[in-house]
């Protein structure tokens, strides 16, 4: 996977990040940023598309994979949306990106939705997969969406409970997990199952993803609140799946047209992981928005 990437690890804000980027130096830069329980091989099909036309950056978000694992308190601050974020913003800056495009899925596109909210000059506009705000989520819950993202509650349980259920049988936790979401199927290349698989027997990963769950239903809702008269400003498409829990529970659009100004975007015909079941259409869908929403190199760096 990510032939012709430079795999290095970057300090970010906090946590050193491990980071695989590609592209030519004189395209506009774009970070991509993976979902739970994954790392950046999640965009082993798309990264090397895009990078034929952008410097394309995939960080490990902190926490995950190969990047750094903090110790987290009892607010959950060190694995909030904005602390994440941040990481994202400095590792971008090391590499000379003042400004710069967004793809995200999942867990990566709730730390874009805060970075667009905390550093709306740094993001030109983004692309974010299969999701609805947080907060609205958990404001909208009802049976049926419990049922579905049974994760959601599970995780954010006190430590040690899930962490101690996981880690009996990480391996097997992860494919009922993912497969589940993927309607039974495996929609995954093993080479990118593997790195899953591995990363994830790591008790800190485990555990690091707890807190990151934790954060969301406490304090990512606490900055939502308190920064609820605000929208994002910057363009959005959001994509999500059809054969989903997005589809199924929320009004996806609906949702998101209350959280930003400028919103388009409709479903596809994929489960959860869509980046991974269609990625030259999650690719070819990118390019002609962040076409149709450019950032110019003079914006990049300072």
């Amino acid at each position: 996977m990510f032939q012709k990437f430079v795999r290095e690890r970057i300090e970010g804000d906090g946590a050193t990040l491990f980071v695989r980027r590609a592209g030519p130096r004189d395209a506009p830069p774009l970070v991509l940023l993976h979902g739970y329980p994954q790392t950046s091989a999640m965009w082993h099909g798309v990264a090397p598309i895009l990078a034929r036309s952008y410097q394309v950056v995939c960080p490990d978000l902190r926490g995950y994979g190969r990047s750094d694992k903090p110790a987290s308190n009892a607010s959950h601050e060190p694995y909030s949306k904005r602390v994440m974020a941040n990481d994202i913003i400095a590792v971008m800056r090391r590499l000379g990106h003042e400004r710069f495009l967004v793809g995200a899925h999942d867990r990566g596109a709730r730390v874009a939705h805060r970075m667009g909210l905390d550093h709306p000059s740094r993001v030109a506009a983004m692309v974010l997969l299969d999701i609805a705000p947080t907060r609205e989520m958990y404001a909208h819950t009802n049976a049926e969406f419990a049922h579905a993202y049974w994760h959601w509650f599970f995780l954010t349980q006190p430590s040690p409970l899930p962490e101690q259920i996981i880690g009996a049988d990480p391996e097997g936790f992860w494919k009922l997990k993912c497969f589940n979401q993927a309607h039974g199927s495996n929609p995954f290349s093993p080479e990118a199952l593997q790195e899953y698989l591995s990363a994830f027997a790591d008790p800190d990963v485990i555990h690091a993803s707890c807190e990151d769950y934790r954060a969301a239903a406490s304090i990512d809702i606490e900055h939502d609140n308190a920064d609820q008269e605000r929208k994002l400003d910057m363009p959005l498409l959001t994509l999500w799946a059809k054969r989903g829990v997005i589809e199924t529970c929320f009004d996806a659009l609906s949702l998101w047209r209350q959280r930003a100004e400028k919103v388009e975007g409709e479903a596809l015909d994929t489960s959860h992981y869509m980046a991974e079941e269609s990625p030259e259409d999650i690719a070819e869908r990118m390019s002609d928005f962040f076409f149709r929403n450019p950032i110019h190199m003079k914006e990049t760096a300072q």
